[in-house]
């Protein structure tokens, strides 16, 4: 039987603010310094990843490798470079060829603060950067495991992942989705980031069988859903100030969510019904899943 969602408890909350401080942290390091040439890039760079978001992405990737009894150095870079990967969607995102916001995790985008040059390179540059961190040193137990993380970080970004459910997204702007074509979508353009952190972070481990991976990957699909659904019901139920983005962008911008094509009452109702899908892929894991199963609750219940 799934359990009630859970309020936020002091130890969760702990163990949150301190993987959040440890990957803001391995961030602060990997970045190039501001006073590095070409010294404008790498500000931009900077400002566009450090000092906001929930990393939310990075915590999926602690919780996993805690499953995985993974070492917390190796798990903190490999959370970095997901983060790396996201800052830049969100650099790319935020364009005017894209979804044209001014505003992002409460202050202005990275091409109004820059200019649109500066932000293209931003973005092209912290996706090399990811990559660069997670092959750099070692990470995972074999060398073939580590290959297999930078695989499944290119796939995730890629057009068969984030990029493509993008395209997918821009596509669609001004047309009705079934759920079906809406859910294909979102497990491309948000899911297959948050399903790759899961599994990084697993990777950085020895704990886990093939069973315990399947069970892990499963897990991931369903929270990444969960976080698109939410994300959707924010965007008609909180304010600006609160998202730190602008809200009601998206029916501003006649794009099709969860909210369009269910309405709010029913999002809500899938929210849950994939939170208790997500908690039931993680049952086999036991105790070694709890920060999974405590993220899981934060993703459906975050008001931001």
């Amino acid at each position: 039987m799934i359990c009630p969602m859970q309020t936020t408890t002091a130890d969760f909350t702990d163990w949150m603010s301190t993987h959040q401080a440890r990957v803001e942290q391995t961030l602060e390091q990997v970045l190039p310094s501001a006073t590095i040439a070409p010294t404008r890039l790498h500000e931009a760079m900077r400002y566009s990843v450090l000092g906001g978001g929930k990393r939310v992405r990075a915590l999926l990737a602690f919780a996993a490798g805690e499953a995985a009894a993974a070492p917390i150095d190796a798990t903190a870079v490999a959370a970095a470079a997901v983060e790396l990967i996201h800052a830049y969607s969100l650099v790319h995102d935020d364009l005017p060829c894209m979804d044209d916001d001014t505003l992002r995790r409460g202050k202005p985008t990275c091409h109004v603060a820059f200019d649109e040059a500066t932000a293209l390179l931003v973005g092209d540059s912290l996706q090399s950067l990811a990559f660069q961190v997670l092959s750099e040193r070692a990470l995972a137990p074999d060398p073939a495991q580590q290959l297999a993380m930078l695989r499944i970080l290119a796939a995730a970004a890629g057009s068969r992942g984030m990029a493509g459910g993008q395209a997918i997204d821009l596509a669609s702007t001004g047309t009705d989705l079934t759920l079906p074509e809406l859910e294909y979508m979102h497990i491309h353009k948000t899911g297959a980031l948050i399903r790759a952190a899961v599994m990084l972070g697993a990777a950085c481990g020895t704990n886990l069988d093939p069973d315990g991976t399947a069970h892990l990957d499963r897990f991931g699909k369903f929270a990444g859903l969960a976080f698109q659904v939410v994300d959707d019901l924010l965007d008609v139920q909180a304010d600006t100030m609160t998202l730190g983005k602008t809200a009601g962008k998206d029916a501003a911008n006649n794009k099709p969510t969860y909210v369009s094509v269910l309405g709010v009452g029913q999002s809500r109702a899938l929210a849950e019904e994939l939170r208790e899908e997500a908690l039931t892929a993680l049952e086999p894991l036991g105790p070694g899943a709890r920060r999974l199963r405590e993220l899981t609750d934060f993703i459906v219940l975050r008001t931001h």
